[in-house]
């Protein structure tokens, strides 16, 4: 089992290192504040000068984007050949996109929704903190006890 020391090895990223792994991914987790508690929604977004642009309907992600709450969006992402791993939060307020000109602007941009159906409206995450790292992955050997290979009842 691995040990309680802090791992030296997780690399804290610059906020221009976490805008490069932004751009380079595409899908993300948007959680939200509904009804008195969290929510998150997968999504596929775009960045746009610095800030972070989706698209989708009516409902109740929409909703809990624009309320009064805060938002975040998490990536991550693994690189097996390096066995390191990475992780991206973004948090801030949304926006939606109005106006005439802004639409126009973010109607161009590369944001293909992967469900079906309507998704006119445009929302834009204007961070106030953004942080991300890389860390290694721990071999599963790390975690083996001598309980690991105890057989269990089939209720388990």
């Amino acid at each position: 089992m691995t040990d309680n020391k802090p791992d030296l090895d997780v690399e804290e990223l610059t906020a221009g290192g976490c805008w490069e792994l932004l751009r380079a991914a595409v899908i993300g987790r948007l959680a939200v504040w509904v009804d008195g508690h969290p929510d998150i929604f997968p999504l596929n977004y775009t960045v746009d000068h610095g800030t972070v642009v989706f698209r989708t309907r009516d409902g109740t992600k929409l909703a809990g984007a624009l309320s009064d709450a805060a938002v975040a969006l998490e990536i991550d992402g693994y690189n097996a050949e390096t066995s390191r791993a990475w992780s991206v939060v973004v948090k801030g307020r949304a926006e939606e996109v109005q106006g005439i000109t802004d639409l126009m602007d973010t109607v161009d941009l590369p944001l293909f929704p992967w469900q079906a159906g309507e998704k006119n409206r445009f929302v834009r995450i204007n961070p106030t903190i953004i942080t991300g790292r890389h860390f290694p992955v721990a071999d599963p050997e790390d975690w083996r006890t001598t309980l690991s290979d105890v057989r269990r009842s089939p209720a388990e």
